[in-house]
């Protein structure tokens, strides 16, 4: 029995050491993977508090024994002089640009918000003629390459058509539904048991007061992922803005970016880095904050239906 024991004390042992080792080795592999993801924008933040040759000569690091004594942090005011600014109101132009990216960014994201969960609980919860095709016709279109549209949707654009050229209208309302957002929220919606909706309609509650009270605060990691998924997709959009706006007050910050780079800025490795930061680096803050939903919002998704 003392053999016995002793022995099954040994493969205890064993097993815990394999898990150990394991999970060593896992952490490692996941540390050295971060690291390589991080170095571009570590690369990019150090080119920014750095004078241009030091950078063309590699010196990237800005304190002794390499590079300049101190960060080189007047980068950021000189790239936005550099810019330019807007003639109709004195704003230095990256700021202009910069609310309107946040503008448009928070119209879409709004409503996309709106429209997912209004057809999300309508595709889950309620029952209609022709409701499974309706719904595979949505899924449809998350086939279709958004390349294959470009051109008939910025057609549409102009004073022909819609007259939205060079307007907010053009940036925001061919964004406020989403395919993968209704898909994604409806996939919530069916994990909710149909018992609460039965025990919410007996204390007299309709399909809008059950939808905000009881659906939406169940699913609200999977509503913060599309949220964020539309944020990070509108701020960094450049092809379609950069085809239906004219004027440089109307554009985004993405396309005075590619402006910039293409001008002055091209020659000015430091100064574009830090313009790439400015604009990086709203979308680094809102997923620091946001990242346990979406953490939870991609691992918990359904697949019933």
């Amino acid at each position: 029995m003392a053999d016995t024991a002793i022995s099954i004390s040994e493969q205890a042992a064993a097993a815990h050491t394999r898990r150990f080792n394991t999970r060593w080795l896992l952490y490692t592999i996941l540390i050295l993977i971060a690291i390589i993801a991080l170095i571009p924008f570590a690369w990019m933040l150090l080119t920014s508090i750095n004078d241009l040759g030091d950078v063309i000569s590699l010196k990237v690091w800005p304190w002794p024994p390499l590079g300049n004594a101190a960060p080189q942090w007047k980068n950021y005011p000189d790239a936005i002089a550099l810019i330019g600014t807007d003639p109709d109101t004195g704003m230095p132009m990256f700021f202009r640009q910069l609310l309107n990216t946040a503008f448009v960014t928070a119209c879409v994201i709004i409503g996309v918000t709106v429209t997912s969960v209004m057809a999300a609980y309508a595709f889950a919860q309620l029952n209609f003629p022709g409701k499974s095709a309706l719904f595979i016709l949505v899924l449809a279109t998350l086939m279709i390459p958004d390349d294959l549209t470009l051109i008939p949707r910025t057609v549409m654009m102009y004073k022909n058509y819609l007259n939205w050229y060079n307007s907010f209208a053009a940036l925001t309302v061919p964004f406020l539904a989403s395919a993968f957002g209704i898909f994604l929220i409806r996939q919530f919606f069916l994990q909710i048991p149909r018992d609460l909706f039965d025990a919410a309609r007996i204390d007299g509650a309709g399909h809008m007061r059950y939808l905000l009270k009881v659906m939406i605060p169940l699913t609200r990691p999977a509503i913060l992922t599309v949220a964020l998924f539309n944020f990070i997709w509108t701020w960094n959009e450049f092809k379609w803005a950069q085809l239906v706006t004219r004027d440089n007050n109307m554009r985004m910050i993405s396309v005075s970016l590619q402006v910039f780079l293409q001008g002055e800025g091209g020659t000015s490795t430091h100064l574009a880095m830090a313009v790439a930061t400015m604009v990086v680096a709203p979308i680094l803050v809102v997923f620091f904050f946001t990242q346990k939903y979406f953490t939870e919002g991609i691992t918990t998704t359904g697949i019933k239906g």
